[in-house]
């Protein structure tokens, strides 16, 4: 496995939060969100992913979420790119680098081609111009792009500079099998968690994802480490309605605002359009699922 390689466990994939009419970034609620994640037993985060709303962020608001990471918490850091052509993410990297400097593990780049090679020389190239380590995100939703298995596998055998695949393309534990056996990289779910036990069992490392309650993707990965998957389960299964409910097509970064927002850790469940704002009648459910595990009889909380 490459030196690049991250480690195994839960890489938090941050929300960022705004305030006020203007939608003004939160820097506090930023600052407070990542302390929760370290806390709760992140190996690292992801700062700048699709659900951080990166791509409704100006160059120097970005750069401001990066630079608030860095202060609020010691973890190690991947720092998503919006671009998919080639010239425009060389830009985001080096910026990344410039704001991070060495607490960034790597850049998350997406899937940008169907085509092997293509791809390859892509990433080849990004690592050639800044030296970064790569995370390969297959996310077809996010990216418009479908690749097949075999030639995502084509396109980053021998890449030692790859230091892991997040599998976004369902079914996404196929994938993770189809990947951790062809490839000598880490791979890692996503999707909310939302397939993470199937994941373990294929091969995953972790979970590379956002969810209200952190701590649930870190005990179910903890409890396979320990157990296996009767304990990993059993670790888990408090937390799978929530993750369910989160994961709603169109509203999954809406809803999850507003559970953080029920949890205490952001001051506003804003999302920027033009994404749309979590439907009103979801609400009642919605606080009687955080509050289901925020009840400390659940054990879970």
């Amino acid at each position: 496995m490459a030196d690049a390689a991250l480690a195994p466990g839960v890489w938090g994939v941050l929300a960022t939060p705004f305030t006020g009419r203007q939608q003004e970034l939160d820097l506090d609620s930023l600052a407070r969100l990542a302390g929760h994640l370290e806390a709760a037993g992140a190996t690292g985060l992801t700062v700048l992913g699709v659900f951080g709303e990166a791509a409704r962020l100006s160059t120097a608001e970005r750069r401001a979420v990066l630079a608030a990471v860095v202060d609020a918490v010691g973890l190690p850091l991947v720092v998503g790119a919006t671009s998919l052509a080639t010239a425009p993410l060389l830009d985001e990297v080096l910026a990344a680098q410039e704001v991070a400097g060495d607490r960034l593990s790597a850049v998350m780049v997406q899937v940008h081609s169907a085509g092997a090679d293509v791809l390859r020389a892509h990433l080849q190239e990004v690592h050639d111009v800044t030296g970064a380590a790569v995370v390969v995100q297959d996310y077809p939703v996010a990216s418009g792009v479908r690749i097949g298995g075999e030639d995502l596998v084509s396109a980053l055998t021998g890449l030692d500079f790859v230091a892991a695949v997040k599998a976004e393309s369902p079914p996404t534990a196929a994938a993770v099998a189809a990947l951790t056996r062809r490839l000598d990289v880490p791979v890692f779910g996503g999707l909310g968690g939302l397939g993470l036990l199937d994941e373990l069992a294929m091969g995953a490392a972790g979970a590379m994802t956002g969810f209200s309650f952190p701590e649930g993707l870190v005990a179910c990965i903890r409890a396979w480490e320990e157990g296996g998957f009767a304990a990993a389960r059993t670790a888990f299964a408090p937390y799978l309605p929530l993750i369910a409910f989160e994961q709603q097509p169109g509203i999954g970064l809406a809803i999850r605002k507003e559970c953080l927002l029920r949890r205490g850790l952001i001051a506003d469940a804003a999302v920027r359009p033009p994404s749309p704002g979590m439907p009103p009648a979801l609400r009642e459910q919605l606080v009687a699922q955080v509050d289901a595990l925020d009840d400390p009889t659940t054990g879970t909380a």
